[in-house]
This record gives C-alpha cells, structure tokens and sequence, in this order.
C-alpha cells in the first residue's frame, strides 16, 4: 500500500547566522500519513500551530490542501519518493487530501 507521510512544524529552522533554513524546526508538532488509493483521502486537521507541512510520498500522486479538500489528478502532482515543503495557514484546520496519479 503506498502511503503520504506528512510531518507539520511551526517554524523553519535558523543557521548560526540567524538566516532561515529551508527545513523544519525539530521536533516536529506532528506527524499522520494517509493512504493513496484511486479515491481522494484526506488527513486528519493540522495542529492548530502548524505553519509548515513536509510531504513525502511513496508513490506518484496528487495532492490539495485546505479545510475539506479534494484531491484529483488534476491537481498538484509529487513523483514517486519525492519530498516537499508546502506553508499552510496556521489555525484554519487545514488538511491535505491525495489521490493516486501516474
């Protein structure tokens, strides 16, 4: 079964030159994965202090975010073993729906 590991942070983490770095700030607040299948799935809502959610998948898929999200093929597509970092409104309940893609 392929599966979207979703890591959320609050904040970036900082170089020794107080410049922002282009990865979460350790620990994480949370983590969840959801399962990719051929209908939209949809994780549970972020922590209310999630600003940033790291999102890599096992398999190629599509990916949308927002409070009841559906996601179609048609939508933003991450490749096989392909990890990225998205910002998310923070305390909206955000939540990131996938689906399967080729």
């Amino acid at each position: 079964m392929s599966t979207l590991y979703i890591t959320e942070f609050c904040d970036l983490g900082y170089t020794a030159g107080n410049g922002t770095a282009a990865a979460g700030s350790q620990p994480p607040t949370a983590e969840q994965t959801v399962s990719i299948g051929g209908v939209s799935a949809q994780s549970s809502a972020f922590q209310n202090n999630t600003r940033f959610v790291r999102l890599h998948t096992d398999a190629i898929c599509s990916v949308e975010f927002g409070t009841n999200p559906t996601a179609t093929s048609a939508k933003a597509r991450l490749g096989a073993n392909q990890t990225e970092y998205f910002s998310v409104p923070m305390g909206f309940s955000y939540k990131v729906a996938v689906i399967t893609n080729s």
